[in-house]
């Protein structure tokens, strides 16, 4: 029988940031006086090669999939991983500067998130349940120590957490790759469809596959009734670490959620869409709701992620190429504006994580105009308010969702939008409309601000001219298999 052959081309960007991280883990074991910038500046070289590699395969003209069907090579997964090493190239610039800033730097964090990235990108091209779960565990474990990189007590807490419930939710995710194996006798999402599609496999185990899958899904994206941990780990991990960890993890989270159930289980999809639909309802109630309550900037940020969560959810209810391009806008517009809004918080809580009460943002327009400026225009993305990206995403998730007939989740997402919209606009009357209640400055320097130019471009642009990327992603919204 003849070998087959091993295409490498389509994982060439995880083959780069792994390598990058093993040599600046080894570097900062041999050359302990390497200087951080220095660290720095070679992981973002890493994370560009790794870029380069990854848009080339646009025009990719071989098969579907390659590595014995594990890995997908379609657009799909080229925009995917384009988000996510954007994000990383941010949370690496941010990192950088927090560590630095608060004499916690370790050339550690470097490999960390290089090994992190690279189970996001691997974890949102994965065509194989199993290679699915591999890079899930690369990116959670990587997720699990960076969480806990700060010597803060609660750093160290939500990192526990994240690790007690992260690992019962691999459990789930583990059960529910069992039990499609017991359906249709493959782990691989196209012959999981074909199985079910020729009524060969067990649909009964595939149902109960596709509910236990749901869930460590659901965990990852932080949707309700699964997320519990997030107001706590947000709370406790470092702010740069949780810029990086909310975009990316969501981005990749979400791309292997379209990809497995619009795969996998699309010929159960009537089985599978009214769990999504109650997922999506609850997520972007609760998370609205709970958002009002908050005291604490970073557990506002928290339940605003799990109602985010949930308005993407509201886009893959509408199965099909729609749904999946609404998705992937909302995704771009929702990763810019999370990490523009810790990059934010991390400035002004200046030292460390002293400052993240609201109170301490009264009058934050006065001591620093230009922070303010930012995370007003964050905010409102967020909100949903033009002429800011997150407007455009949302009604991008409304028509995909009308037009596949679920106009009532249509309507609690509007309702709930005004309601989370009193959570955001509470942040910026404080910052305009009342004077100062701590005696704090911001952080001045400059790498942050200019870093945080990047995806306040990106949240006006996609938001008054969403033509430049709708296109793309109308392309990308066509999974291969």
């Amino acid at each position: 029988m003849p070998t087959p052959a091993i295409e490498l081309g389509p994982v060439l960007p995880e083959l780069i940031l792994v390598g990058v991280a093993v040599v600046l883990l080894l570097a900062g074991v041999v050359a302990r006086k390497i200087s951080p910038t220095t660290l720095l500046l070679l992981c973002l070289v890493g994370i560009a090669a790794a870029a380069v590699a990854a848009v080339r395969l646009w025009d990719w003209d071989g098969g579907p999939t390659v590595l014995a069907e594990s890995i997908s090579t379609d657009r799909f997964g080229v925009v995917v991983r384009a988000i996510i090493l954007g994000v990383a190239a941010m949370g690496a610039v941010l990192g950088h500067h927090y560590f630095e800033r608060s004499g916690e730097g370790k050339a550690e964090f470097y490999p960390l998130l290089l090994f992190a990235t690279a189970g996001m990108t691997l974890f949102a091209v994965s065509a194989d349940l199993v290679m699915a779960f591999l890079a899930l565990e690369i990116l959670s474990l990587s997720l699990y120590v960076l969480t806990g990189f700060s010597t803060r007590l609660g750093s160290v807490e939500g990192a526990m957490k994240y690790f007690l419930l992260g690992s019962f939710s691999s459990a789930f995710f583990l059960f529910g790759i069992a039990m499609a194996y017991g359906a249709s006798g493959s782990t691989r999402l196209p012959a999981i469809a074909d199985a079910l599609a020729g009524r060969t496999g067990s649909v009964a185990l595939a149902v109960t596959a596709m509910g236990l899958l749901a869930v460590g899904f659901a965990f990852k994206v932080s949707a309700v009734p699964f997320h519990m941990w997030t107001p706590d780990v947000y709370q406790g991990a470092p702010t740069a670490v949780t810029g990086f960890m909310s975009a990316g993890t969501k981005v990749a989270a979400f791309a292997a959620f379209i990809r497995v159930f619009n795969i996998s289980f699309q010929p159960i999809t009537w089985d599978w869409q009214p769990i999504v639909w109650a997922l999506a309802a609850v997520s972007i109630v609760a998370g609205s709701v709970l958002a009002i309550a908050q005291t604490d900037i970073k557990r506002l940020l928290a339940y605003s992620s799990i109602s985010h969560a949930g308005f993407v959810l509201l886009g893959l209810t509408a199965a099909g190429e729609d749904g999946i391009g609404a998705a992937l806008f909302y995704l771009v517009a929702y990763a810019a504006t999370v990490i523009g809004a810790f990059g934010v918080v991390m400035v002004v809580s200046a030292r460390g994580e002293r400052h993240t009460s609201l109170s301490a943002y009264a009058g934050l327009a006065r001591r620093s105009p230009v922070a303010a400026g930012l995370l007003t225009l964050f905010l409102l993305s967020l909100a949903g308010i033009p002429p800011t990206a997150g407007f455009v995403a949302k009604v991008a998730v409304f028509r995909a969702a009308t037009e596949a007939g679920y106009w009532f989740l249509v309507l609690i997402g509007v309702l709930a939008s005004v309601v989370a919209a009193y959570a955001y606009l509470r942040v910026v009357v404080l910052m305009f409309m009342r004077e100062p209640e701590e005696d704090t400055r911001p952080d001045e320097s400059w790498l942050p601000r200019v870093a945080l130019a990047v995806p306040a471009a990106l949240v006006l642009l996609f938001g008054v001219f969403p033509g430049l990327i709708v296109g793309v992603l109308e392309r990308a919204a066509v999974l291969r298999w």
